[in-house]
């Protein structure tokens, strides 16, 4: 998703993505009315592309991915040092499953923790594990950050 992000990617051995391969990327503003959006635009793009069955687990995916990457990869201050769309999101399907995937600024690792059985906030990774087949992080050093991506087996693999 890195290689996606900064315009640099290739199919091992040197080729062009299949034909059948699909890809859909969005730059969002860093704003909460983003997430709302962001779903929408993973709705329909799945819905465009036929997986309709996977369309809501993605979304949500999607949704914490984002919520995360705007709560802890931006900087508080300055703002005006960043990109206007400092995060990117993007869609993959390359055949044998779905991948979503949230770039952004942070180096930092993504950490699931174990949230106050009352907090109202802090199990998004947790949600992300399980509703995912996999998930993981891959830092982009010539992005100066991280990618967060999650797949999804079109197959029903044990989770």
């Amino acid at each position: 998703m890195a290689a996606l992000y900064s315009g640099g990617w290739q199919v091992p051995g040197g080729s062009d993505w299949p034909s059948s391969a699909r890809v859909a990327t969005r730059s969002p503003e860093p704003a909460a009315s983003t997430v709302a959006a962001a779903r929408l635009f993973t709705l329909r793009t799945l819905g465009r592309w036929g997986e309709s069955s996977l369309a809501d687990d993605v979304a949500a995916v999607v949704s914490e991915l984002l919520a995360n990457a705007f709560k802890h990869a931006l900087p508080a201050e300055p703002r005006s040092a960043m990109p206007a769309r400092p995060i990117r999101l993007g869609l993959l399907d390359p055949g044998p499953c779905l991948l979503c995937a949230v770039a952004d600024p942070s180096p930092l690792a993504p950490v699931a923790s174990e949230p106050d059985w009352l907090a109202e906030s802090g199990r998004g990774l947790q949600v992300v594990a399980s509703l995912a087949s996999q998930w993981g992080f891959c830092v982009a050093p010539d992005l100066q950050g991280k990618v967060v991506w999650a797949t999804f087996a079109r197959q029903a693999w044990p989770r």
